[in-house]
């Protein structure tokens, strides 16, 4: 951070003038002092030096300037002011849940629905560089992928490996929102929040949805829930002897459950149908979930003409030490 220089009372930059008025009137006396001299001849001041006294004459006047200089700086009162910001961040705390189980391979969200969830929470991700993120992924049973973190390269890293098939299948909605409140709970972020995505109807766990939405209530913890699948049927894929083939499946979210969990807890639910959808969900989520930052701004000035002051009385001194040494006349 470089100073800026600024002058409290510039007005007296005018005394300046002063500067080429001195010059006139040491011109003027030094002529009106000054004895001509006829000389019929320079032979005799060929090969003629002068002297150091001679070469520093006008030594004392060039001081008594630049003594006059440095005052009328010093008193114009120069400041160096230096700024900045000071940036309070008021972190989020983020767990993002998401099913993982064996349905969310459907293709109406493209390419599928779990590589749809997982790039657009990536996107999410790097636009909250200020929050502590983490992962928990469900399915059957479910699983902390990732805790709570600010090492957002490595969250990406672990949500690239995602696959369907790393737990037991099956929707254990209820267990995977009870995980991600475990891993949220005892955060002291201003906020806390809880995103989970699923595709499906709770069918597995021993904890019931609307339990782990009431558990997450009583700790402070919002959840914003989202529930993925087109209306009606969605092309599923199978193994089959002959290869990959499409068989249409019928689309079955909870969406009561998810809007029960969302609005007890003063969070929101969404429906995804789309990627281009799940996109903009997760952008309204980053709305309102904003991270607040303060920003205070500070300025210090400090009084600069001490050292010209000091410079004035140096020079002074040396004008008056030269006209009593070397320079000196006799009266």
């Amino acid at each position: 951070m470089i100073p800026r220089v600024t002058f409290a009372q510039p007005y007296f930059f005018w005394l300046f003038i002063l500067i080429p008025i001195l010059i006139l009137a040491y011109i003027f006396y030094h002529r009106k002092k000054r004895t001509d001299v006829r000389l019929s001849s320079f032979e005799n001041f060929k090969g003629y030096v002068p002297s150091f006294r001679q070469r520093i004459q006008l030594l004392p006047f060039v001081l008594r300037l630049l003594v006059v200089s440095a005052v009328i700086i010093a008193l114009a009162r120069p400041q160096s002011s230096s700024s900045g910001q000071n940036v309070t961040t008021e972190g989020i705390d983020i767990v993002m849940a998401l099913d993982i189980s064996s349905s969310m391979l459907a293709e109406d969200l493209k390419p599928n629905r779990i590589e749809a969830a997982k790039k657009v929470a990536e996107q999410f991700i790097d636009g909250r560089p200020n929050d502590r993120i983490g992962l928990v992924i469900f399915s059957g049973e479910s699983f902390t992928q990732c805790p709570l973190t600010t090492d957002h390269a490595v969250l990406k890293n672990l949500f690239q490996g995602i696959q369907s098939g790393m737990l037991a299948d099956g929707t254990a909605i209820g267990e995977g929102l009870a995980t991600a409140v475990n891993r949220i709970r005892n955060s002291k972020a201003a906020s806390k929040v809880i995103i989970l995505l699923t595709d499906g109807v709770n069918n597995l766990g021993s904890i019931a949805p609307v339990t782990a939405g009431d558990i997450a209530k009583a700790f402070g913890i919002r959840v914003y829930t989202i529930g993925a699948g087109t209306q009606g049927m969605a092309p599923y894929p199978v193994k089959t002897p002959f290869g990959i083939q499409y068989q249409n499946m019928e689309v079955q979210i909870d969406e009561d459950v998810m809007k029960q969990i969302a609005d007890e807890t003063g969070g929101k639910y969404f429906r995804a149908t789309t990627t281009s959808k799940l996109k903009d969900i997760y952008a309204d989520i980053d709305r309102l979930e904003k991270t607040k930052i303060d920003v205070t701004e500070f300025r210090h000035k400090s009084e600069e003409f001490y050292p010209l002051i000091m410079l004035a009385a140096l020079l002074l001194a040396l004008e008056f030490i030269l006209r009593f040494t070397i320079l000196k006349t006799l009266p």
